[in-house]
């Protein structure tokens, strides 16, 4: 009989998990596993880029509430992987990364490819370490997994010798492993609270942004009548999708911080007017100080809880009042875009206005109950952001990091199979991780990359433009590169945009592809929008 080994035991506890989809690159150090996951039930998505297969780990997370897993190989395959780690813990994000590593036995030796791998993931993780014996990998793994969701879920890191995923261990059942405990949330003084006020608000983190995240938001709307608001893009109360919201915040007399950091996407606390009152729930007591640094004892009260637990519990305690003005003072806010973007086009021929390029594309988020609308960073983002939604939603975070788009919307298809995925990026964007594309043919995942191309790294083009002036503009410059070709090179489908009236005929043909397709979008280049009523 086949020894049992490290590896053999990692792919059970994978299994015991609910772990069916691992989004991988291969390498020296992890052919055991590879191996191990011959008839073990376990499906290896193998991309071309090792971040890419985190940010794939990322979005599968998102979208399925199940822990993402990405396996890479050691030393530069965990490096290039630990980039991506950043977007998944400002997403709030379950996200296990396995990195191979140097064999246990030769440590210390210069091994190949040896590295202190745990202290670099550390800094970005929940938690990061080596499993040293065979027999340890399983509940070691299971560990991690669990750390990953509990509390305010993130990426955590265990790194896996060679030698330990070769060695032989006993077979054994996996012990139950406690997660942390956070006690139930007593809603009484926080309904009280914001019962009390004239204009309350609720504001949720990342992990809230989720499907299920956002039903619970709206159930907790519905059922309080007080305005609950997700946030989780690196504008903060800018946010171009939350309309004029910043607005309305500035008139809040009492918020609930459920879930949500005081950081810079509320100025620090600034956001709010000076008498402004609040109450925190949090599994974090490091938020619950830093809250307490910026608004002070206008800090009312705090509780330590599990967010989604403590939305259920004041979703079945609140009441259930008729609609108030300021509710729909705060809905009419977020969802108002001027009525200027109805008529803009572009400059001149050939050139389309952002909101020229994104709009039409509504039409098929809105054809399905399961759609996925994929987001990158820039200003393009921001524009796309402000103008689509849809019932499932990926974008790049408050990490505001780029070039996340392409690998988010592979596993938007593998996690949404029937659903139509529509992603956004810009010029810039699409060169981090365009090689996906081949990934996307191979394991026939389509889905439409519109890439919206003015042919400059516009985000900082526009900072350079607004603190230095026209005359000081250096190193934002690209070619007006034709991206639709490249995703024909590797197989899928492309098209060259130019025209408005193009644009959703041409989309309506990159799924008839049922390729991966990409749209070369030629559009003005514009500064992310800035929405006031």
């Amino acid at each position: 009989m086949a020894k049992h080994r490290g590896a053999d035991a990692l792919a059970s506890a994978l299994i015991s998990e609910g772990v069916k989809k691992v989004f991988t690159l291969s390498g020296n150090h992890i052919m055991a596993f590879y191996d191990a996951a011959f008839g073990a039930g376990i499906e290896l998505v193998h991309v071309r880029h090792e971040a890419a297969a985190v940010h794939m780990a990322d979005a599968w997370a998102r979208l399925t509430g199940e822990v993402g897993v990405a396996l890479v190989t050691g030393g530069p395959g965990h490096a290039n992987a630990v980039s991506a780690l950043y977007t998944v813990a400002m997403a709030e994000s379950p996200v296990v990364l396995l990195s191979g590593h140097a064999p246990m036995s030769q440590l210390g030796m210069a091994s190949f490819q040896e590295m202190r791998q745990a202290d670099m993931a550390a800094v970005v993780c929940k938690a990061s370490g080596v499993s040293g014996k065979a027999g340890e990998v399983a509940v070691n793994f299971v560990n991690a997994a669990r750390v990953a969701r509990a509390g305010r879920p993130g990426p955590v890191h265990l790194s896996l010798p060679s030698d330990v995923l070769e060695g032989e261990c006993a077979p054994t059942a996996l012990p139950e492993i406690e997660g942390a405990k956070f006690p139930p949330l007593d809603p009484a003084p926080v309904l009280a609270f914001l019962g009390a006020a004239r204009r309350p608000l609720v504001l949720c983190g990342p992990m809230c942004m989720t499907g299920d995240g956002r039903a619970r938001m709206a159930a907790l709307e519905g059922a309080s009548g007080i305005p609950v608001v997700g946030m989780e893009s690196p504008r903060g109360i800018a946010d171009p999708g939350l309309g004029a919201f910043a607005q309305m915040l500035a008139q809040a007399d009492a918020v609930l911080l459920l879930g949500k950091r005081v950081d810079f996407t509320l100025r620090f606390g600034k956001a709010f007017a000076a008498d402004c009152r609040f109450i925190q729930v949090d599994t974090d007591r490091t938020e619950i100080e830093r809250t307490t640094r910026a608004v002070g004892s206008r800090l009312m009260g705090v509780a330590h809880a599990e967010t989604f637990a403590a939305l259920d519990t004041l979703i079945r305690a609140a009441w259930v009042p008729a609609a108030g003005p300021w509710r729909n003072e705060v809905q009419s806010a977020i969802t108002y875009r001027p009525a200027a973007w109805d008529s803009a086009t572009g400059s001149g021929p050939g050139r389309l206005h952002p909101v020229q390029a994104l709009r039409p594309l509504q039409v098929m988020l809105d054809e399905h109950p399961d759609a996925v609308f994929v987001c990158d960073g820039g200003e393009i983002g921001q524009w796309a952001q402000a103008c689509l939604h849809a019932p499932n939603r990926v974008i790049n975070g408050v990490a505001g990091s780029i070039g996340a788009a392409l690998p988010f919307a592979l596993a938007a298809r593998a996690a949404k199979p029937d659903a139509p995925v529509i992603a956004v990026m810009g010029d810039g964007t699409f060169g981090f991780h365009p090689a996906e594309i081949d990934t996307a043919v191979r394991y026939k995942l389509p889905f439409v990359a519109v890439v919206g191309n003015d042919a400059r790294w516009n985000a900082e083009y526009q900072i350079q433009l607004r603190d230095y002036g026209p005359g000081r503009l250096i190193g934002c410059e690209l070619l007006p590169t034709r991206y639709d070709q490249v995703a024909v090179g590797f197989g899928g489908h492309g098209e060259l945009v130019t025209q408005a009236a193009d644009l959703l005929p041409a989309a309506r043909r990159a799924v008839q592809s049922r390729l991966p397709a990409v749209l070369n979008v030629m559009i003005d280049g514009l500064a992310a929008p800035t929405i006031s009523r």
